[in-house]
């Protein structure tokens, strides 16, 4: 029975992993542990069979020890969007640096680490450096590593899509920075199905995987879609790049996430698509789905789960 552990599994990709694992081990062959804060706030996950929530902090190295003793593989999806340069190194940086110790100290070699589209040590902002940073200390040991890079992740309970939605939802008009900023966007079923398939395969040990949709849109073209398939659509304006960081200073102000971080902006300077000098989606069988195809199915009606699981039931049966 392999035993999987999966950290940031109580996150939006990680719930939809977490699925496709059971999915994928027929429900009572595997052991699938999620390490989190407060378990309470990942419910959800315990209607899963072989799915084990455990209260851990995963930036402790003793507990991190602990959680990665005996494993079978270890997924590792945690990320942040926003943050200072300290959150970005904590969590980007010296979580994998910290995760490739334990593996090693614990004789467990399988991992596989998703990063993100655009990582580079030369990067322009801190999110795209502190993902390549990540990679190379994975990298640093002599571990069977896969790096998966996916491009914006969209789909039921994202908070990208259902963002821009909700803002039409309100306003008469929407503006935005860096309207011709480009993305490919991987809906989180497709990325969930390729990192259990990279679990499985050992022939992607060593690789990096770029993990993208099959069509290119701009930002504003994204949040028309997102308008439209809600119902709701609105004028979409472009808003002037030095306006746009002045709006972003004082958003970083505001309790919580911000809506926007200066440092979104700076990563939206590097195209949010696979570059092609990778293997994509296609290496690992998988033929990405459309955007345009799901976004209505989770964003237009009062109904959408019970219809969101029709599609995937007949996505399966392909």
């Amino acid at each position: 029975m392999p035993s999987i552990l999966v950290l940031g599994g109580s996150g939006f990709i990680g719930s939809a992993l977490c699925e496709k694992l059971v999915e994928r081990y027929g429900g009572g062959s595997a052991r699938i542990v999620v390490p989190c804060r407060r378990p309470a706030r990942a419910r959800h996950l315990k209607l899963l069979p072989t799915v084990e929530l455990v209260a851990a902090d995963v930036h402790d190295d003793a507990t991190l020890g602990r959680l990665v003793r005996g494993r079978d593989a270890v997924v590792n999806l945690v990320g942040i969007l926003h943050g200072r340069e300290d959150d970005f190194d904590r969590v980007h940086v010296q979580l994998p640096r910290r995760l490739a110790q334990a593996c090693t100290v614990a004789g467990v070699n399988r991992v596989v680490h998703v990063s993100a589209i655009g990582a580079d040590p030369g990067a322009p902002s801190r999110y795209l450096r502190s993902k390549a940073a990540g990679e190379a200390a994975l990298a640093a040991k002599a571990l069977d590593v896969t790096v998966l890079r996916p491009s914006v992740v969209f789909g039921e309970g994202d908070q990208f899509l259902a963002t821009f939605a909700r803002l039409q939802a309100v306003l008469p008009v929407v503006a935005i920075p860096a309207p011709q900023a480009r993305f490919q966007p991987v809906w989180v079923e497709d990325l969930a199905t390729a990192i259990v398939r990279c679990v499985d395969d050992r022939t992607t040990i060593a690789e990096t995987i770029e993990c993208a949709g099959p069509e290119v849109y701009t930002l504003a073209e994204l949040v028309r879609i997102a308008g439209r398939a809600a119902g709701h659509a609105r004028p979409v304006l472009g808003i002037p790049d030095a306006i746009a960081r002045i709006e972003a200073f004082f958003l970083e102000a505001l309790p919580g996430d911000p809506l926007l971080s200066r440092d979104n902006l700076d990563s939206m300077k590097v195209p949010n698509v696979a570059t092609g000098a990778l293997p994509g989606l296609a290496r690992l069988g998988i033929r990405a789905t459309a955007l345009e195809a799901i976004a209505p199915l989770y964003l237009g009606s009062r109904r959408w789960p019970t219809r969101l699981d029709e599609y995937r039931a007949a996505i399966h049966r392909r």
